[in-house]
């Protein structure tokens, strides 16, 4: 099963070619497409590298899933605290 794991992860890596693309460059090309003449309302503060706004995006994910995964335990954990409390009474 873990072979097969890798290999869902490693053929489309080295089989499928193409430019993986993120949802602001299809909307700005879109954009561009209907309206050529548009003029966004302002810059962003800083062009960051592909490689550190992916980095980012994985850390917000994780800090995400972190947040998610703490509040399910903490209220499973209570909920199993309240199960023994009510069989000792």
């Amino acid at each position: 099963m873990l072979l097969a794991v890798v290999l869902l992860v490693v053929l489309p890596l080295l089989f499928v070619n193409g430019e993986f693309g993120g949802a602001d460059d299809a909307a700005e090309g879109a954009i561009t497409e209907i309206d050529p003449a548009y003029k966004p309302w302002f810059k962003p503060l800083a062009e960051l590298p592909g490689e550190t706004e992916s980095m980012l995006f994985a850390l917000q994910a994780a800090i995400g899933a972190g947040v998610i995964g703490y509040t399910l335990g903490l209220l499973k954990g209570r909920q199993g605290r309240q199960k023994l409390n009510d069989q000792k009474n």
